[in-house]
């Protein structure tokens, strides 16, 4: 018997797969379309982990774009988002000698309702 909604998940797999883990396209896809698609991906990633380590980004200068797509290309974003991702890259620098010392303290979130100052409310 053929389950539609296995054949479904099959195929879903396989575009997921070579959108972010460089699998090779699925039948019946535009590979180029895949590879613009996969690379705007990587790009999202890539401002995600900017923001949460801006000292690996600024430690790397103009090759943060290129080291991070090296990084990204091929691999999926890890369990525990953009954080994680950020984490996993440093590492990954690490491991190649381009980057120093120990991963520092994660940032602590900040929500836009915790960016203004309290107001005295005693007046």
């Amino acid at each position: 018997m053929d389950d539609p909604r296995a054949r479904l998940a099959d195929q879903q797999r396989a575009l997921l797969s070579a959108l972010v883990a460089g699998a090779a396209p699925p039948e019946g896809f535009d590979a180029e379309r895949l590879r613009i698609q996969a690379g705007s991906l990587i790009a999202k990633r890539r401002g995600l982990v900017a923001v949460a380590r801006p000292d690996v980004r600024e430690a790397l200068g103009g090759s943060f774009a290129r080291e991070f797509h090296a990084y990204a290309s091929g691999r999926p974003k890890p369990q525990g988002g953009s954080r994680a991702d950020a984490a996993a890259f440093a590492d990954w620098l690490r491991g190649r000698g381009l980057l120093d010392g120990p991963n520092p303290e994660p940032r602590q979130k900040r929500h836009w309702w915790r960016l203004t100052p309290k107001r005295d409310q005693s007046r």
